[in-house]
C-alpha cells in the first residue's frame, strides 16, 4: 500500500489486527499530512541547518575524509522530529547509535555538541591531553542534557561511540538503555528510548542486526521499542511512487523481525516528517521496533575522497544534475508563500555566521579534550577532573556472620510452598554441609561475592546462554517448582531486607549480540556488576568484534572505563578442540604492558597503580576464594577496568579447589601470586626447580609431584593475575630458591595459552638471570585434540617433563 508518491508502507506481515489498523489510519485517512506555515519554516531552518554544515566543512576542509550527509540532509530534520514527538509523549532520554556517514553533522545539529570542538578535530596541530590514543572524529560519541524546544521539556541525548565495524554499536546502544531504564524505574520504556541508524547494506548484510533485534523480546533484555531509520542508499529523487520500495533490504529484515516499515523518498521532506512522527507514535503506543527506511543517494561516493564516476558513471550523472533537496523545498515553500527568497537567505546567512565564529573561536583551543566527547559520563564517582577518589582497595573479605548468613540462604528455599527437583535438593543440602564445616566450593565462592555486593548496594546482572542453572549444573540461581508452570524462586534476592536486586537472565543464542548488550549496560553506572559468561570460553570467538573493538581498547579509544566481567570456562579435559580453550593468548596477546620494561617496584600502592594503568584485567582463579576476592575487588577498586576471567570447568567440584573460610574473613585480599607453602617452601636452597602455573594444571601438578616424593625438590607457584603481571611478587619467589632452575608448565599448546606472555616478563623480572623453560604440549593448529586417549597421553608428557630434573639439561 502507499499513501502517497512518496511514501510505501509495508506491515501485512504483522499478525496483530489492532495494529494493523492503526498504520491504516494514520496512512489511509484523507488529508492526515498536513503542516502549519510554522512548522514548515522549522522544517526549513532544518534543513539550513543540516545542508550548511556540510557545506562549511568542505569549504574548509576539502581534502579531509568526514563522511558526510550529502543526499540525505533530510535525515536531521527527521531524527529531530522523532525526538521531538518521543519528548511530546514523556520521554526524556533518547540513546542513539548510529554509523559514520553523516555523525558529525548529527552531533553539531541533533545532540548540539559546540561546533568548535567539532572544528577543533580538524586541526591537525592539535594534540589529544587525554589519555589513550583517542579515535577519528567520526567515531566519537557525545552526552547533553538539554532543553528540546518544541516541546518545552528536558532532553538528554546520548550518542554511543562505534568503530568502523558496521552494526556493532546496536547492541551496545540497547544494553545502555535498558540500564538506563532499569535505574530510573522505567519499566515499560515510557521515559527512555533508542534510536539506531543503519545503512541499507548493513542493515541487511550483518547478522548482528538480527541478534539484536531478537533480543527485544526477551523480558530481560527488552528496550520497548527501537526506532530504526535506514539511510537507504538508492536513487531517492525519482517521481516513480515504486521508488520508494526500489531497496529490497530493509523489506527483507523488517518481515523476518516483524516491524512495520515506512518507505519514504527523501527529497519530499514533509513526507520524512510525517513518517518520522507516525514512526515515534507507533514506538510509544505499542512499545515495539519500527524502521524507518529514508530512500537516498550518496552525491560523493563513499567518503569524499572517492570517485563514484569510477565505477557508476551513469547513476551518477543523473545525481549531479538533481537539485539539492534544500533548494527544492525551498523553492517549493516560496512558491506557496510561507517564505519569501530574502528571508529564505537570511536563514542561511545567519547559519553561516555562526559557523564562522565558532570556527573561529576554535582557533583558540589549545587543546582537544576527548572527554568532551563522553558518551555516558559517571558523575560522582571520580573526582571533579576525572581522576580516581583515591588509588587503594580496601581488603575483599567479609565478616564471619556475612558469610554464614548467604550460606544458609544459598543452601535453602526461601519461599514456602515451593516444591523443588530431588536432584537439587541433594546439592542444597551439600551447600549446607559446606557452609557447616566453613569452606566454599566454586558455586558457593561466587554466590558469596554476589550476596555481599547486594547488601552493599551494587546492583548484579549475570546474563549469558544458561547462567541460571549453570552450564555445569553447579549454580542454580533460579528455583523452578516442580507442581507449577512458570513458578520460579531467586534465593540470592531474598538476602538482606533492602538489598539491590540481582538479575540473573539466560540470553538468547548470541554471543556477539549480548556480550554488546551486557556491555552497553555497565556503561550506564559504575555502581554494578555486570558479567557475561560464555557457554564455554571458545564461545567468545563469536563476539570477538566487541572484545576488539569496544572492551581491549574502549578507554584508549574513547576515555571510557567499563568494568564489565567476562567469565570463559576453559581447561582441558579431553572434550575436543570445541569445548577446552577461552584462547588466553588472545586476551594476553592485546594487554598493553612492555614486556621488557621492569617497573618500579618500590612505588606506592604498585599493584593499584598496575591495575589503574592496564587496558584490562586477566585472571585465572586455581581457589573458590581467590575468585570470591577478585569478583569483589572489581568493585571495590576506585576505577573500572574490564575483567577477563578463565573459569574452571572440573574445578567445580574438584574435593580439593576448596577455600576455608578463613581466607575470606575480613582483612584479607585477592592474591594476584600464591606461593609454595609445602615442604620445599620450609628448605628452600634444596629446590631444584621452580614451577610457574596457572589454573587447573595446578592439580595435576601437585598430584604427580606426590606421586613421584618430590615435594622437597620441585616447589609450585601460581599467577594467578596473569596481567598486570605480578614482576614483585614473582621477583620475591625466584629469590625465596636461588638454586633452582624456573619453568613454567601449562596445559595448553605451547603456541597458545601463556607462555609467550609470561617468558619474556618473567626473564625482565630476573634481569634476564637464567633460563625459563617451557613443559607443556608441543605447538598445534587446534587448541586441544578430540581423542580421549591422546588428550590422556599429552597430559602424561608434559607432567614427565615437568618433573624431569635432567629434561632441560641438552638445552643450552
Amino acid at each position: 500500500m502507499a499513501y502517497c508518491q512518496h511514501i510505501g508502507v509495508e506491515f501485512m506481515f504483522i499478525n496483530d489486527l489492532e495494529q494493523c489498523q492503526w498504520i491504516r489510519q494514520k496512512f489511509e485517512t484523507p488529508g492526515v499530512m498536513q503542516f502549519t506555515s510554522e512548522e514548515k519554516r522549522t522544517l526549513l531552518a532544518r534543513l539550513v541547518r543540516s545542508t550548511r554544515f556540510e557545506d562549511f566543512l568542505q569549504r574548509k576542509w576539502s581534502s579531509e575524509k568526514r563522511f558526510g550527509l550529502e543526499g540525505c540532509e533530510v535525515l536531521i530534520p527527521a531524527l529531530k522530529t522523532i525526538i521531538d514527538k518521543s519528548s511530546e509523549n514523556g520521554v526524556d532520554y533518547v540513546i542513539m547509535g548510529m554509523p559514520h556517514r553523516g555523525r558529525l553533522n548529527v552531533l553539531a545539529n541533533v545532540i548540539r555538541k559546540e561546533l568548535e570542538q567539532i572544528f577543533c578535530q580538524f586541526d591537525s596541530k592539535l594534540e589529544a591531553a587525554d589519555e589513550g590514543s583517542g579515535d577519528v572524529k567520526y567515531h566519537l560519541g557525545m552526552y547533553h542534557r538539554r532543553i528540546n524546544r518544541v516541546t518545552d521539556r528536558n532532553i538528554t541525548l546520548s550518542l554511543v561511540a562505534n568503530p568502523s565495524h558496521l552494526e556493532a554499536a546496536d547492541p551496545v546502544v540497547m544494553g545502555k538503555t535498558k540500564a538506563e531504564q532499569f535505574y530510573c524505574g522505567d519499566t515499560e520504556g515510557k521515559k527512555v528510548m533508542s534510536i539506531l541508524l543503519h545503512g541499507d547494506a548493513a542493515f541487511a548484510g550483518q547478522g548482528i542486526v538480527y541478534e539484536t533485534f531478537h533480543l527485544s523480546d526477551l523480558p530481560s533484555y527488552t528496550t520497548h521499542g527501537t526506532v530504526h531509520v535506514v539511510v537507504n542508499n538508492q536513487i531517492g529523487f525519482t517521481t516513480d511512487p515504486r521508488m520508494a520500495r526500489s531497496s529490497p533490504y530493509p523489506t527483507d529484515v523488517a518481515r523476518v523481525v516483524n516491524a512495520p516499515i515506512f518507505h519514504v523518498n527523501s527529497d519530499d521532506p514533509e513526507a520524512v516528517m510525517y513518517v518520522c512522527k507516525v514512526a515515534a507514535e507507533w514506538r510509544s503506543t505499542f512499545h515495539k521496533d519500527v524502521v524507518v527506511d529514508l530512500v537516498c543517494y550518496r552525491r560523493n561516493g563513499h567518503n569524499e575522497m572517492d570517485e563514484p564516476m569510477f565505477t557508476q558513471p551513469l547513476m551518477y550523472k543523473q545525481i549531479r544534475k538533481q537539485k539539492p533537496v534544500l533548494q527544492k523545498y525551498a523553492e517549493l515553500l516560496v512558491s506557496q508563500g510561507v517564505v519569501n527568497q530574502p528571508e529564505y537567505e537570511e536563514e542561511i546567512s545567519k547559519y553561516d555566521k555562526i559557523c564562522e565564529e565558532a570556527f573561529t573561536r576554535s582557533k583558540d583551543e589549545k587543546i582537544l579534550h576527548i572527554k568532551h566527547w563522553l558518551d555516558s559520563p559517571w558523575p560522582g564517582f571520580f573526582t571533579l577532573d576525572g581522576q580516581p577518589r583515591s588509588m587503594t582497595c580496601p581488603s575483599t573479605g567479609l565478616t564471619e556472620d556475612i558469610l554464614t548468613h548467604i550460606g544458609n540462604v544459598a543452601s535453602s528455599v526461601p519461599v514456602e510452598n515451593f516444591t523443588i527437583h530431588g536432584g537439587l535438593s541433594r546439592i542444597l543440602k551439600t551447600r549446607g554441609e559446606l557452609v557447616k564445616n566453613r569452606t566454599v566450593d566454586w558455586a558457593l565462592a561466587e554466590y558469596m561475592a554476589f550476596g555481599s555486593l547486594l547488601k552493599e548496594g551494587i546492583h548484579i546482572r549475570l546474563s549469558g546462554q544458561d547462567v541460571e542453572r549453570g552450564t555445569f549444573s553447579h549454580r542454580h540461581h533460579v528455583l523452578h517448582d516442580q507442581n507449577v508452570d512458570k513458578k520460579t524462586c531467586i534465593p540470592m534476592n531474598h538476602l538482606w531486607p533492602n538489598q539491590a536486586p540481582y538479575t540473573v537472565c539466560n540470553s538468547s543464542l548470541s554471543e556477539y549480540g549480548v556480550l554488546g548488550f551486557e556491555l552497553g549496560f555497565a556503561m550506564a553506572s559504575p555502581n554494578a556488576l555486570v558479567l557475561w559468561e560464555a557457554q564455554f570460553g571458545d564461545f567468545h570467538n563469536t563476539a570477538q568484534c566487541i572484545i576488539d573493538q569496544f572492551i581491549c581498547p574502549g578507554q584508549a579509544k574513547w576515555v571510557r572505563q567499563n568494568g564489565i566481567v567476562l567469565l570463559l570456562p576453559h581447561g582441558m579435559e579431553g572434550m575436543g578442540p570445541e569445548h577446552s580453550s577461552a584462547r588466553p593468548e588472545r586476551f594476553l596477546q592485546m594487554c598493553n604492558d612492555d614486556p621488557d620494561v621492569l617497573p618500579n617496584l618500590e612505588e606506592a600502592n604498585f599493584d593499584i597503580n598496575q591495575l589503574y594503568d592496564c587496558n584490562w584485567v586477566v585472571v585465572n582463579c586455581s581457589t573458590p576464594g581467590n575468585f570470591f576476592h577478585v569478583l569483589r575487588r572489581q568493585i571495590l577498586l576506585p576505577f573500572r577496568k574490564p575483567l577477563i576471567i578463565f573459569t574452571p570447568k572440573s574445578l567445580l567440584r574438584h574435593p580439593e579447589a576448596r577455600t576455608s573460610f578463613d581466607e575470606m574473613l575480613s582483612g584479607t585480599h585477592f592474591q594476584r601470586v600464591i606461593p609454595e607453602d609445602g615442604l620445599a617452601a620450609q628448605n628452600p636452597e634444596n629446590v631444584k626447580r621452580l614451577l610457574f602455573c596457572t589454573g587447573k594444571v595446578y592439580y595435576d601438578l601437585t598430584r604427580e609431584r606426590k606421586a613421584r616424593g618430590m615435594a622437597e625438590q620441585v616447589a609450585i607457584t601460581r599467577i594467578e593475575q596473569l596481567s598486570p603481571f605480578p614482576f614483585d611478587l614473582l621477583l620475591r619467589e625466584v629469590q625465596k630458591y636461588p638454586n633452582a632452575e624456573l619453568g613454567w608448565c601449562q596445559e595448553e599448546h605451547k603456541n597458545q595459552g601463556y607462555y609467550d606472555y609470561v617468558k619474556p616478563r618473567l626473564r625482565t623480572t630476573i634481569s634476564r638471570a637464567k633460563p625459563v623453560w617451557y613443559a607443556g604440549r608441543d605447538p598445534a593448529a587446534a587448541p586441544a585434540t578430540g581423542n580421549k586417549k591422546t588428550h590422556l597421553t599429552e597430559l602424561q608428557r608434559l607432567l614427565d617433563t615437568a618433573f624431569d630434573l635432567d629434561a632441560f639439561k641438552n638445552f643450552s
